[in-house]
Parts: C-alpha cells; structure tokens; sequence
C-alpha cells in the first residue's frame, strides 16, 4: 500500500459533541485533510506538547515515553492503517535496542500525541485518505461544524467560544505568562491551553 505522510494542521473544540475536539490531520504534499474526533484528555496531551508546555507532573503519555526510553525503546513511525465504522486505527511502530521492529495497536489520537513526543513521522494508507480525507475548502467547513452545534445553536457555540477567548482579552502579557505558570501548577490543562492560545494570538499580531 502506499503511504501518506501527514502532519497536524490543528484542532477545535466541538460543541456538537460534549468534550470531544476536531484533530486535523493533513497531507505533508499534498490537498486533503482529516478530521478525527478525539477525547478531550488526548486533545490536552497533544495541545501541551505542540504548545511546549511543561506540566507539572508527567503526563500518561509522557510517561509512556519516559519508560520506552528507559528500556531503550523508539517508536519509529505511527501508521493509521485503518478506518471502519467511522473509527480510526493506528499502530506503533517500535524498535529496541537490538534492531528488532515490533507493531503494536494504539487508538489514533494516543498515537499522536507519543508521535509529537518521540519525534516520529505520521503515515497512514492511500485508501485511507481516499476514504476519509476532504479538500482544504471541505475541512474548513467541517471544522466550522466541528466548533458548533447544528441550527441555531451555530450561532451560540460561536458566542461560547468568543466569550471563553475574551475571559483573557483584558490581561497583560505578563499576567497571562504567569496565569499560564499557576493553571499548569493545578494541571489544568484546558484553562493552560486557552490561555496559551491568546498569548500566541497577541505574539502575531
């Protein structure tokens, strides 16, 4: 089969589906995009170490990392290698320290986020994108669709995300680098991310 190379293009609350994001994953030369939807737990595991922030205690997935290592364990590639009944498979590709390669199932969203952490490239099957992937004009909607919910809740989910961006609208930069410092202290993981978002909205301008 041949294989895609992907890369992250982002992720976005869903208010269509209570605690669950919008992954989406992309073609690295290529059009197509793939939205995964991922728990909430995961989405904040890959948000942190795609953001640099540092928790205050290891993570599960960091301590997944921390102990491969330990035993001298890469993971070398993560492949998605199937989709059925709307649900994504992954598999890690590992190797030990003698040169022996083993594969071992993951759900997609933990895949991601050890790819992020060891560094590792992200595959999946031509078939797969053929399947699944939209074009760059289809994935804008479906992330739209993603960050709200249907009828008129569309506007509301719009207003909710708004408010929740405009609680940290009125804070210094200064304020909101130590605001970030004290919500990874209490591993508030979420309230970290949304505030690292405004820090980096305000770095682009």
């Amino acid at each position: 089969m041949e294989n895609i190379k992907l890369k992250i293009i982002g992720m976005s609350y869903s208010q269509a589906q209570t605690g669950a994001y919008a992954l989406i994953l992309g073609e690295e030369n290529g059009e197509r995009r793939i939205p995964i939807v991922i728990g909430g737990f995961e989405a904040q595991a890959i948000a942190i170490e795609l953001e640099d922030m540092k928790p205050a205690r290891p993570l599960t997935h960091d301590l997944f990392k921390n102990f491969a290592q330990t035993f001298h364990i890469q993971i070398k590639q993560i492949i998605i290698n199937k989709f059925s009944e709307g649900i994504f498979y992954a598999l890690l590709v590992c190797e030990d320290a003698a040169g022996n390669t083993y594969e071992i199932d993951s759900r997609t969203s933990d895949a991601v986020a050890l790819a992020i952490r060891f560094d590792c490239p992200i595959y999946t099957y031509e078939s797969i994108v053929q399947q699944t992937g939209v074009s760059m004009e289809e994935a804008e909607s479906d992330e739209e669709s993603y960050t709200s919910s249907s009828g008129t809740g569309q506007t509301a989910g719009r207003k909710e995300q708004k408010g929740k961006d405009e609680e940290f609208s009125s804070y210094t930069l200064n304020e909101l680098e130590q605001m970030i410092k004290d919500a990874i202290a209490k591993e508030d993981y979420e309230r970290a991310s949304l505030i690292q978002r405004e820090i980096n909205a305000r770095k682009n301008k």
